[in-house]
């Protein structure tokens, strides 16, 4: 009985470590991943608040990535194409604190002046979900075949969650910013592999409505990292605490005895 009772006894030790050392790893994780958004924020802050550059040329878009490149402010000239759009439900918006939907985002292809089409996120048409003309009439204005001076953000494809609905081609209603499969579905050809957040120029009636970027993410890895140490801790105490019964046990067996 008391090796039992022994083996019982380094192995609730044994578990405790083990759960000890996982809390503990868990709050330095969250320790290093504050540090990593803070440096994100950072990096995400002084782009989009940096003065606008050329669009770069086609030859770089294949090494343009979401990491370095996601946020940019960029300005070119590009004509509108005359092209299905597609609107992409959103009930709000964590990068646009002017938009607090419901509503959709435009997205139409533009052609460069070598040649190059390139997706545009217009802006945003409040109340259209069911209201496919609304948008219509929004984005024909900007087909006016002449071209344009645009000034947006570099965007890298959003590719649906597990919980995304998926996109409805017939209706040209998406709810993700998947430009590429948009482009796909709606014969839009080759387009570049990002698309465009547009900045400006806003149009005279205000829709679709473009507008600057705030970057606002989520940062709560302090919070979390005190709750995995608190029940590091916590398992602690309850380990204590079992190993104080199993010490008083024995000695009051042994008072009884006497």
């Amino acid at each position: 009985m008391r090796s039992q009772s022994r083996q019982g006894g380094i192995g609730f030790a044994l578990f405790t470590l083990v759960m000890v050392a996982i809390f503990v790893g868990l709050g330095v994780w969250q320790l290093q991943r504050r540090v990593w958004k803070h440096a994100l924020i950072a990096a995400l802050t002084a782009r989009v608040t940096t003065a606008p550059v050329p669009l770069p040329p086609p030859s770089q878009w294949p090494a343009l990535t979401a990491d370095e490149d996601e946020f940019r402010r960029v300005t070119f000239t590009a004509t509108y194409r005359r092209a299905p759009d597609a609107m992409v439900y959103t009930a709000g918006s964590a990068v646009r604190p002017d938009v607090s939907g419901p509503g959709t985002w435009a997205f139409l292809p533009a052609r460069l002046a070598t040649g190059e089409s390139i997706v545009i996120n217009a802006g945003f048409v409040p109340n259209t979900m069911q209201k496919r003309e609304v948008q219509e009439r929004a984005v024909a204005k900007l087909l006016t075949g002449e071209p344009a001076t645009l000034t947006g953000y570099l965007r890298f494809p959003e590719r649906p969650g597990l919980f995304t609905p998926a996109a409805e081609p017939s209706k040209r209603l998406w709810f993700a910013r998947d430009h590429l499969e948009m482009a796909k579905q709606l014969g839009w050809g080759q387009v570049a592999p990002f698309y465009i957040d547009l900045e400006q120029p806003v149009p005279a009636d205000g829709v679709p409505k473009p507008g600057p970027l705030s970057v606002h993410l989520r940062d709560e890895h302090m919070q979390y990292a005190i709750t995995w140490f608190s029940l590091a801790f916590l398992v602690l105490i309850a380990f204590a605490a079992w190993l104080r019964g199993r010490w008083r046990t024995p000695h009051a067996a042994g008072s009884e005895a006497e």
